[in-house]
């Protein structure tokens, strides 16, 4: 059997946005987004967070329907409740298309959320961890990020992860897709 990577395809409202990741750079931070998206942690989440010139982020399971508690402050880790990563900055660059982890100003404090960078932004360069990347599905983060918003950056009608896929591709796969 050929080698193969894991790749997680975000079906969202939008379209699909398919991720490949950067183990080597930062095992704790793949590990923990493969681990949600195959438990089902991420679907159902909206990118409730959209600055256009700048990013999408998502991942939290406050803002699931029902969820009780504020979008934007939920969520950990796959070691549970509570439990956060520690930074595991390198030297990816926050380019278009990559996949970083959010935190609140601990800088290890990454639980669940997650952003697409939708334009290059080097400020964040050794201040996020930067774990992955977009292999296809631009035009979707460009949908996602240009849709109405509120004086908080949050959409106006939910951009929801409707369903997760993790899937073993090969590189020629990968090279289609890109």
């Amino acid at each position: 059997m050929p080698d193969t990577e894991t790749i997680v395809t975000l079906k969202t409202v939008q379209g699909d946005i398919v991720l490949r990741f950067y183990p080597d750079a930062a095992p704790e931070h793949v590990k923990n987004f493969i681990h949600h998206s195959e438990s089902g942690y991420y679907a159902g989440c909206t990118f409730h967070r959209v600055i256009p010139g700048f990013m999408i982020q998502g991942g939290d399971p406050n803002s699931k329907p029902g969820a009780a508690g504020q979008p934007g402050m939920g969520g950990w880790c796959y070691k549970g409740k509570g439990e956060m990563l520690g930074a595991e900055f390198n030297d990816r660059k926050h380019t278009r298309g990559i996949l970083s982890m959010a935190r609140s100003s601990d800088p290890n404090s990454a639980g669940s959320q997650f952003f697409v960078m939708h334009a290059d932004a080097p400020f964040l360069d050794g201040q996020y961890t930067v774990f992955g990347e977009v292999v296809t599905g631009l035009k979707t983060v460009d949908s996602i990020v240009n849709s109405d918003r509120d004086g908080n950056d949050m959409p106006k009608e939910d951009q929801r992860i409707e369903e997760v896929l993790v899937e073993q591709w090969t590189a020629e796969q990968i090279a289609a897709a890109q």
